[in-house]
């Protein structure tokens, strides 16, 4: 996103004001603990490399992903090349590619409707592309900077956009049905399985904010623990919502019930995306220095297993639990092209 730059380069002199709200123990958690962004001293094998998948001539950044697991095909917004490739990751290898279009960010496949849609981050359209031969079918204009893309399981699709909203689009046609406001760009929220609500980072605003998803009103806050507050993961069973900074490089652990903070830590630098696992109750932190932080849940305080290098630029990926596989996007770096790595947990 282009305003991204500018709110990095501005962030850190609010950040001293969030820190002094919040933050203070944070600080002094990661001096304890040593350097931000040093790895453990006894890493181990928590992810496998499974399989490494050429993106091709692909230049720039590379963004969100989402798939289509009975056709066996993985989407990755290709930002910077203005397009979304598609890969078979059963064969390992690309089959086929969406040109036309302007900054791709946030992507969702709703199988029911055989309908893929595309976030542009660079004219704010959601398009629509019909997922058995990726003809765009529609286009749906919101504003400027259309960013992340939520299936909410009841045929509505949710879009992050603007300066703050959320639009609520019919999963079938596109239409809008409602638009929800926020005080800052959404960039990143998650939507409630068993409940209403929706939480939402808006680091701009230096909060998460907990949206009525029937309402669209604002039921609850919870300041910021550092800057940067860009990607979340949820865990619906035990009630916890994980935020990762970038400002200081951070984790921390939030009890969906009262925002209280269960656990923080420090973790890798520049993460874009975040998951977690409910199988091995662990959280994946995939991170723009080159690493991906392993990081056991299991107890109330979180505990790095391992770090796992990739390359720099790597902070956006996929977890399928169905598949049990991690996809990180790799973005092409001088010799090194564009790839698509698949990790299996273990």
């Amino acid at each position: 996103m282009k305003r991204k730059v500018i709110f990095l380069l501005a962030v850190a002199a609010v950040a001293v004001v969030a820190l002094s709200k919040a933050g203070v123990f944070l600080w002094s958690l990661i001096l304890m603990a040593g350097p931000i962004g040093s790895a453990p001293s006894q890493p181990t094998d928590e992810l496998a490399l499974e399989a490494k998948i050429p993106l091709g001539a692909v230049k720039g950044r590379i963004d969100h992903m989402a798939v289509d697991v009975p056709s066996g095909r993985l989407f990755i917004s290709e930002l910077g090349n203005d397009s979304v490739a598609v890969v078979d990751f059963h064969a390992h290898k690309l089959v086929d590619r969406i040109g036309g279009l302007k900054e791709p960010q946030g992507l969702a496949y709703a199988a029911k409707v055989d309908h893929l849609f595309i976030a542009n981050g660079g004219n704010g359209v959601v398009a629509i592309h019909r997922g058995r031969d990726l003809a765009r079918v529609d286009e749906i204009a919101l504003g400027e900077d259309a960013d992340n893309i939520r299936l909410d399981g009841s045929d509505r699709v949710i879009v992050g956009y603007g300066h703050g909203a959320l639009a609520v689009l019919e999963e079938s046609t596109g239409s809008r049905i409602a638009t929800i406001p926020l005080a800052a760009h959404p960039e990143a929220f998650l939507l409630e399985p068993d409940g209403d609500r929706i939480f939402v980072n808006e680091p701009r605003a230096l909060r998460t904010a907990v949206i009525d998803r029937s309402s669209g009103k604002e039921i609850a806050r919870w300041n910021t623990l550092a800057a940067g507050n860009f990607p979340m993961a949820l865990d619906a069973t035990g009630r916890r919502l994980f935020v990762v900074y970038r400002m200081p490089a951070a984790i921390a652990a939030f009890d969906t019930r009262n925002g209280d903070v269960l656990s923080q830590r420090p973790t890798c630098a520049d993460a874009d995306d975040v998951f977690y696992d409910t199988v091995r109750d662990r959280v994946y932190v995939i991170c723009g220095e080159g690493a991906i932080a392993v990081i056991d849940a299991r107890e109330r305080d979180l505990r790095e297993q391992t770090r796992v290098q990739t390359r720099a630029g790597a902070r956006t990926g996929l977890f399928v639990q169905d598949l049990d596989r991690l996809f990180v996007a790799v973005p092409a770096r001088a010799t090194e092209p564009a790839e698509i790595r698949i990790y299996r947990p273990r």
